[in-house]
Protein backbone atom coordinates (compact mmCIF):
# COMPACT_ATOMS: atom_id res chain seq x y z
CA UNK A 1 0.00 0.00 0.00
CA UNK A 2 1.15 3.18 -0.36
CA UNK A 3 2.63 5.70 2.31
CA UNK A 4 1.50 9.32 2.47
CA UNK A 5 1.54 11.84 5.57
CA UNK A 6 -1.71 13.00 5.75
CA UNK A 7 -1.67 17.23 6.83
CA UNK A 8 -5.80 17.34 6.92
CA UNK A 9 -6.81 14.67 8.89
CA UNK A 10 -4.20 12.46 10.17
CA UNK A 11 -2.73 12.70 13.48
CA UNK A 12 -0.17 15.69 14.54
CA UNK A 13 3.18 13.86 14.31
CA UNK A 14 4.95 12.79 11.28
CA UNK A 15 4.60 9.37 10.91
CA UNK A 16 3.43 8.34 7.52
CA UNK A 17 0.18 6.39 7.61
CA UNK A 18 -1.76 4.16 4.64
CA UNK A 19 -3.49 6.12 2.48
CA UNK A 20 -7.05 5.46 3.05
CA UNK A 21 -9.56 3.77 0.96
CA UNK A 22 -11.57 6.50 -0.63
CA UNK A 23 -14.61 6.68 1.51
CA UNK A 24 -16.73 9.71 2.41
CA UNK A 25 -15.58 10.34 6.33
CA UNK A 26 -17.28 9.09 9.17
CA UNK A 27 -20.20 10.75 10.97
CA UNK A 28 -17.86 10.70 13.92
CA UNK A 29 -15.38 12.75 12.94
CA UNK A 30 -17.37 14.71 10.43
CA UNK A 31 -18.34 18.41 11.63
CA UNK A 32 -22.32 18.67 11.65
CA UNK A 33 -22.93 21.67 10.49
CA UNK A 34 -25.86 22.10 13.15
CA UNK A 35 -23.76 20.89 16.02
CA UNK A 36 -21.40 23.53 18.67
CA UNK A 37 -17.60 24.31 17.56
CA UNK A 38 -16.85 22.04 20.58
CA UNK A 39 -18.01 18.68 18.66
CA UNK A 40 -15.98 19.42 15.38
CA UNK A 41 -13.23 17.34 14.92
CA UNK A 42 -10.23 18.10 17.50
CA UNK A 43 -7.73 17.56 14.86
CA UNK A 44 -8.84 20.25 12.93
CA UNK A 45 -9.13 22.95 15.58
CA UNK A 46 -5.20 22.03 16.58
CA UNK A 47 -4.08 23.74 13.71
CA UNK A 48 -4.37 26.01 10.64
CA UNK A 49 -6.92 24.38 7.99
CA UNK A 50 -4.69 23.09 4.91
CA UNK A 51 -6.42 22.89 1.27
CA UNK A 52 -4.49 20.57 -1.08
CA UNK A 53 -5.25 21.72 -4.99
CA UNK A 54 -4.01 19.65 -7.93
CA UNK A 55 -4.41 21.58 -10.93
CA UNK A 56 -3.88 19.42 -14.44
CA UNK A 57 -1.54 19.66 -16.94
CA UNK A 58 -3.73 17.99 -19.28
CA UNK A 59 -7.12 19.92 -19.31
CA UNK A 60 -8.41 17.79 -22.89
CA UNK A 61 -8.31 14.61 -20.95
CA UNK A 62 -8.83 15.99 -16.94
CA UNK A 63 -12.68 16.79 -17.21
CA UNK A 64 -13.78 17.83 -13.69
CA UNK A 65 -15.48 14.15 -13.96
CA UNK A 66 -11.99 12.34 -14.53
CA UNK A 67 -10.19 14.43 -12.03
CA UNK A 68 -12.98 14.14 -9.32
CA UNK A 69 -12.71 9.88 -9.89
CA UNK A 70 -8.87 10.01 -9.85
CA UNK A 71 -8.21 12.87 -6.89
CA UNK A 72 -10.52 10.50 -4.68
CA UNK A 73 -8.02 7.70 -4.66
CA UNK A 74 -5.55 10.05 -2.75
CA UNK A 75 -7.79 12.37 -0.24
CA UNK A 76 -11.12 13.38 -0.42
CA UNK A 77 -10.25 16.74 0.69
CA UNK A 78 -7.98 17.84 -2.86
CA UNK A 79 -9.52 20.21 -5.10
CA UNK A 80 -9.06 19.57 -8.77
CA UNK A 81 -8.21 22.52 -10.82
CA UNK A 82 -8.83 22.06 -15.18
CA UNK A 83 -9.32 24.82 -17.77
CA UNK A 84 -8.75 25.35 -21.23
CA UNK A 85 -5.04 24.89 -22.60
CA UNK A 86 -4.33 28.09 -22.53
CA UNK A 87 -5.63 28.90 -19.09
CA UNK A 88 -3.24 25.42 -18.20
CA UNK A 89 -0.39 27.10 -19.69
CA UNK A 90 -0.96 30.68 -18.08
CA UNK A 91 -0.94 28.84 -14.71
CA UNK A 92 2.50 26.43 -15.38
CA UNK A 93 3.81 29.91 -17.06
CA UNK A 94 3.03 31.46 -13.52
CA UNK A 95 4.58 29.32 -11.63
CA UNK A 96 7.56 27.74 -13.64
CA UNK A 97 6.05 24.97 -14.70
CA UNK A 98 7.06 22.33 -17.34
CA UNK A 99 4.74 20.72 -19.52
CA UNK A 100 4.63 19.23 -22.96
CA UNK A 101 0.73 18.83 -23.37
CA UNK A 102 -0.07 19.08 -27.06
CA UNK A 103 -2.30 22.31 -27.94
CA UNK A 104 -5.39 21.44 -29.68
CA UNK A 105 -5.56 17.74 -28.16
CA UNK A 106 -8.59 16.08 -27.75
CA UNK A 107 -10.17 13.79 -25.78
CA UNK A 108 -9.12 9.77 -27.06
CA UNK A 109 -6.30 11.70 -29.03
CA UNK A 110 -3.14 9.36 -28.46
CA UNK A 111 -0.38 11.74 -27.16
CA UNK A 112 2.13 11.79 -23.99
CA UNK A 113 1.84 14.59 -21.29
CA UNK A 114 5.20 15.39 -19.59
CA UNK A 115 5.68 17.99 -17.02
CA UNK A 116 8.03 19.20 -13.48
CA UNK A 117 6.71 17.71 -10.14
CA UNK A 118 6.57 20.07 -7.95
CA UNK A 119 4.44 20.71 -5.02
CA UNK A 120 3.90 24.92 -4.20
CA UNK A 121 3.00 25.44 -0.38
CA UNK A 122 1.26 28.95 -0.57
CA UNK A 123 0.17 30.96 2.43
CA UNK A 124 -3.66 31.84 3.48
CA UNK A 125 -3.27 35.15 1.58
CA UNK A 126 -2.15 33.24 -1.67
CA UNK A 127 1.45 34.15 -1.39
CA UNK A 128 3.97 31.57 -2.41
CA UNK A 129 5.88 30.07 0.65
CA UNK A 130 8.00 27.12 -0.98
CA UNK A 131 8.26 24.61 -3.42
CA UNK A 132 8.45 21.07 -2.54
CA UNK A 133 10.21 18.56 -5.00
CA UNK A 134 10.98 14.87 -5.20
CA UNK A 135 14.02 15.83 -3.60
CA UNK A 136 11.74 16.12 -0.32
CA UNK A 137 10.77 12.36 1.60
CA UNK A 138 7.58 12.60 2.87
CA UNK A 139 8.46 12.98 6.64
CA UNK A 140 11.06 16.46 5.92
CA UNK A 141 7.92 17.48 3.04
CA UNK A 142 5.16 17.45 6.35
CA UNK A 143 8.12 18.75 8.56
CA UNK A 144 8.27 21.70 6.58
CA UNK A 145 4.68 22.07 5.82
CA UNK A 146 3.79 22.02 9.53
CA UNK A 147 6.31 24.55 10.33
CA UNK A 148 4.93 26.95 7.88
CA UNK A 149 1.84 26.37 9.02
CA UNK A 150 2.43 27.27 12.44
CA UNK A 151 2.97 30.44 11.59
CA UNK A 152 -0.66 31.24 11.16
CA UNK A 153 -3.22 31.27 13.78
CA UNK A 154 -6.95 32.19 13.07
CA UNK A 155 -6.01 32.93 9.67
CA UNK A 156 -3.43 35.56 10.29
CA UNK A 157 0.59 35.98 10.68
CA UNK A 158 2.22 35.13 14.17
CA UNK A 159 4.16 38.16 14.04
Amino acid sequence: MAKMIDLINGPPTSAAVPIPPPNPPSPSTSPDPTSSPTTTNPLQTQRPPLLPIFITCDPARDTPSVLGTYLREFHPSLVGMTGTWQQVKDVCRAYRVYFSTPEGAKPGDDYLVDHSIYFYLMDPDGEFVECLGRQHTPESAARIIREHMSDWRDGKKVT
